[in-house]
């Protein structure tokens, strides 16, 4: 047995070498082999990598190293989304400018990638702060101005005092901005919208063909795109102000259109504008409403509030019955007209706020075990369960289920003329305004005497001045008048440039697509070869971009197709979320958190214990969580490879756990990796020493050793091969284990002088097989052992095996076999055995006989290959 050991630290830095010279990732674009698009999403250029990073990317270069091998022309791409707020606050802070800190952390972390042995066309990179990219995006921009799908418009908002930008829905944390901490206000500004909305049952009905994507991921975006069919109806309006008769609703609750206690408009409404202009009170209360963020979650955790305006309206199904007409901070103009009824019985919302204000409660319906009405809880049924209704079109104590009431209310509605079928979504237009410096640019002039003007095409793009200052708040480009004071294009007079820039999802939402052909230099695409490699066949990367990355990414393949820039709807034809790297955190005394590497563990179970190295002072071991800065149980993947090597990081990564779930990161999980690379490169030496020459024929007979050797080859092939096709990269490592497992007795039970040439050539053929399946896992030492078998070629340019699936067709079966339905034992039988002489075997168990007491079976069913049945 050799006792030679693997030496990562000298053997990976050479065959990435080789695998640059030699170009042996890039994927050409006339290649006439059949295309294979595998993409993890691209990073933010934060600094430096973590371990979630390693297992995104090991995942897609498994998948990509397998198609090249298949023999795809597989393009497998890398960029950096490196637009955003993060490099303004690093400019901020070490007195920087953005692009330094950007470009300075894309160096750091594209050295990091390459030191994972990634399979990845580095000749596609780049970044989307890149002039050489955002013009181009500038240039969708302008098209997508002419097709009709861009808007400037005011809009509620999100607005941080202190940054003094506006934040993304996502950027408030409990109603405070998520980097100054700042309260946040709502404001109305004019503000730039991509028309999303434009879209929105296509992006519905669409998501029912996405049949390789997570099913929660689709659901995900049904319920945020919120199509809903109601009711639409006025009510009238008494003691209102002049011009203002009525009242637009509209209700998801055709049912309950018999409950209502009161009726609500938000701040923002056109009517409740109108009484903030003569009444001190509205107004105050307006503005009250305006320290609350806009998104549905900051409205439904905070508190209920209204005004009473006094005005009443009045019910469409009939006028004397009046309803009082309040200003409420949880209306939302965005949705719907702006406007609700309130039916407290069966909305939580609507009855916290009956409680708080003395309104009454009535029952549209019942639960049919009770007769007890609504108390602090509202019933709130789903659509399906049946009830008792108490008050309806029918007569009270009409039982049947809410699904079913709501459309005969709605058809009642519409055929008395009370109202009209509507349908509405939950999805908005996408802002895509932002009053940042490091962002795209949006290519557009403003002009007091032609009003908005689109940037000459010839003149982009349009680039970000370098003379920039973060001494004070706010958007820099405000404050740079040799950059902003520009002449008009249209008619020469004095112009302003649009000092807002784009939403950074904008650059995430197209970049694939320029993937395709980044050489371009005149277009954004190419159409027909972005036509020939999109969509994309296996897209990778986390849940929390299920909604918006993904979804903002579809429609602008919508917006780009109709501009003439593909030819497409769905960018990604596949989608795969993995699970998150976690690992324990650790605590001082004194409450302070303690970085793994300072930690040493001792015992085991109850026992386990940690001190901190150098005082053996005791820590505490907290829950296992996401690895994060801040709790400081962060692994530095440097740290990983420069210890065991980027194949035994990978290899941890993909064995633990499904690649769906969260990896738990443990030192005992990397070493017991470790252990298995040293032990697969052992393995591969001692095959090599007895195997056959590489160019040996198989023998005309095998013996039964060899032929068991071979059987477990071929069975690793196909099991190693169906799972990576599921993306199910702990089962493959399984399948490689076992292949290990049963490699490893069999050549440490063979004697060499009497080995036979029907050995010598499973063990060639089986540790040729072991290298190639371990390659996309393992690519540096996959390369090192396919050297050793005596190849002068590189593994990550060989063909994939294929395999002899005859080898493990077994030839007999085991079949359970149940007497009345109940198991009493099993039968082996011949794989190709008819029914008559599956019959005999089984009636000839001992079990059967016994239970029969000499009786002939009243019944005996045979389902071919599944189970036998015999009734008795």
């Amino acid at each position: 047995m050799s006792t030679e050991r693997y030496n990562a630290r000298e053997t990976e830095p050479h065959w990435q070498k080789i695998w640059a010279e030699r170009e042996t990732f890039a994927a050409r674009n006339d290649d006439p082999r059949p295309k294979y698009y595998v993409l993890e999403m691209f990073p933010y250029p934060s600094g430096r990598i973590h371990m979630g990073h390693v297992r995104n990317y090991a995942m897609g270069d498994v998948v990509a190293r397998y198609r090249r091998a298949k023999g795809f022309n597989v393009i497998h791409p890398m960029g950096w989304d490196a637009f955003g707020m993060p490099a303004e606050n690093a400019a901020m802070q070490n007195k920087s400018h953005p692009a330094t800190w950007t470009y300075a952390n894309i160096a750091t972390m594209r050295g990091q990638l390459k030191s994972m042995g990634l399979s990845l066309d580095w000749a596609r990179e780049f970044a989307t702060c890149d002039p050489a990219y955002y013009k181009h995006q500038q240039r969708l921009f302008l098209d997508m101005l002419d097709a009709g799908l861009v808007d400037r418009k005011k809009s509620k908002v999100n607005w941080d005092p202190v940054d003094q930008t506006v934040l993304a829905n996502e950027q408030v944390i409990d109603g405070r901005g998520w980097r100054s901490g700042a309260p946040v206000e709502q404001r109305e500004l004019v503000q730039w919208f991509f028309r999303i909305t434009d879209y929105a049952e296509d992006l519905l009905v669409a998501l029912d063909h996405l049949d390789h994507w997570p099913e929660k991921v689709r659901v995900m975006q049904r319920n945020w795109i919120g199509k809903s069919e109601g009711l639409q109806f006025r009510f009238g309006l008494v003691g209102a102000p002049e011009g203002f008769d009525h009242l637009e609703v509209y209700t998801t609750r055709p049912d309950t259109m018999f409950g209502p206690t009161f009726a609500a408009i938000a701040p923002d409404h056109p009517l409740a504008k109108r009484l903030a202009e003569g009444n001190p009170a509205v107004s105050a209360f307006i503005e009250l409403c305006g320290q609350t963020g806009t998104t549905e979650s900051a409205l439904e955790k905070a508190e209920k509030l209204g005004f009473d305006t006094g005005i009443e309206v009045t019910h469409p199904a009939d006028p004397n019955w009046r309803l009082p007409l309040f200003i409420a901070n949880f209306v939302l103009m965005s949705y719907g007209s702006g406007a609700v009824i309130g039916c407290p019985a069966h909305d939580q919302r609507d009855l916290d706020f009956a409680r708080k204000y003395g309104l009454p409660v009535i029952d549209v319906f019942k639960p049919l075990d009770s007769d007890e009405g609504v108390t602090d809880t509202a019933f709130t049924p789903p659509k399906e369960q049946v009830v008792r209704y108490m008050r309806w079109l029918g007569a009270p104590g009409a039982v049947m289920s809410c699904k079913d009431a709501m459309a005969e209310t709605l058809a009642a509605f519409v055929a008395n003329g009370w109202g009209r079928s509507s349908v509405q979504f939950r999805l908005r237009d996408w802002g895509i305004s932002r009053q940042r410096y490091w962002g795209c640019p949006i290519p557009v002039i403003h002009c007091d005497a032609c009003g908005t003007v689109p940037v000459p095409r010839a003149d982009l793009p349009v680039t970000l001045p370098e003379d920039v200052s973060f001494d004070q708040p706010g958007n820099p480009l405000d404050r740079h008048p040799t950059w902003r004071d520009v002449a008009c294009p249209q008619c020469g007079g004095p112009g302003r440039r649009e000092t807002d820039t784009m939403d950074t999802f904008v650059d995430s939402s197209w970049y694939f697509t320029r993937f395709s052909d980044p050489w371009n230099e005149t277009e954004p695409t190419t159409p027909a070869i972005a036509n020939h490699f999109l969509p994309v066949d296996q897209y990778i990367g986390g849940i929390e971009h299920a909604i918006l990355h993904l979804l903002y990414s579809r429609f602008f393949t919508r917006a780009m197709r109709k501009t003439g820039h593909v030819g497409f709807d769905e960018p990604f034809a596949g989608l795969f979320t993995q699970g998150m790297v976690v690992h324990e955190t650790y605590k001082t005394t004194d409450g302070a958190w303690v970085s793994p590497d300072e930690v040493r563990i001792t015992g085991m179970g109850p026992d386990r214990q940690a001190v901190r190295i150098g005082s053996d002072a005791p820590i505490s071991i907290g829950p296992i969580e996401k690895m994060s800065k801040s709790k400081k149980n962060i692994v530095d993947p440097d740290d990983i490879i420069a210890t065991y090597g980027a194949d035994t990081a990978r290899w941890f990564v993909l064995s633990d756990s499904p690649p769906d779930r969260d990896v738990i990161w443990t030192e005992e999980g990397v070493q017991g990796a470790a252990k298995l690379v040293q032990r697969l490169y052992r393995l591969v030496g001692e095959l090599a020493g007895v195997a056959a020459a590489a160019d040996a024929a198989m023998p005309a007979s095998m013996g039964a050793a060899a032929l068991d050797i071979r059987k477990a080859a071929h069975r690793a092939i196909i099991g190693v091969e169906s799972d990576i096709e599921r993306l199910r990269f702990n089962r493959c490592v399984a399948h490689i284990y076992e292949l290990v497992n049963a490699l490893g007795t069999a050549v440490g039970d063979i004697e060499t002088p009497n080995l036979g040439d029907d050995l010598r050539f499973a063990f060639r053929e089986a540790a040729e097989i072991l290298v190639l399946i371990a390659a996309p896992f393992l690519p540096h030492l996959a390369e090192t052992a396919w050297a050793t078998l005596g190849h002068d070629t590189l593994v990550s340019a060989s063909p994939w095996p294929v395999a002899d699936h005859s080898l493990v067709v077994e030839a007999t079966v085991s079949l359970p076999v149940q007497v009345n339905g109940r198991k009493r034992g099993d039968v082996s039988v011949p794989r190709d055995a008819d029914v008559e002489a599956v019959t005999a075997a089984v009636l000839g168990l001992d079990v059967i006989q016994q239970l029969l007491a000499g009786k002939p079976p009243k019944k005996v069913i045979v389902v071919p290959m599944r189970i036998v049945n015999v009734v008795v």
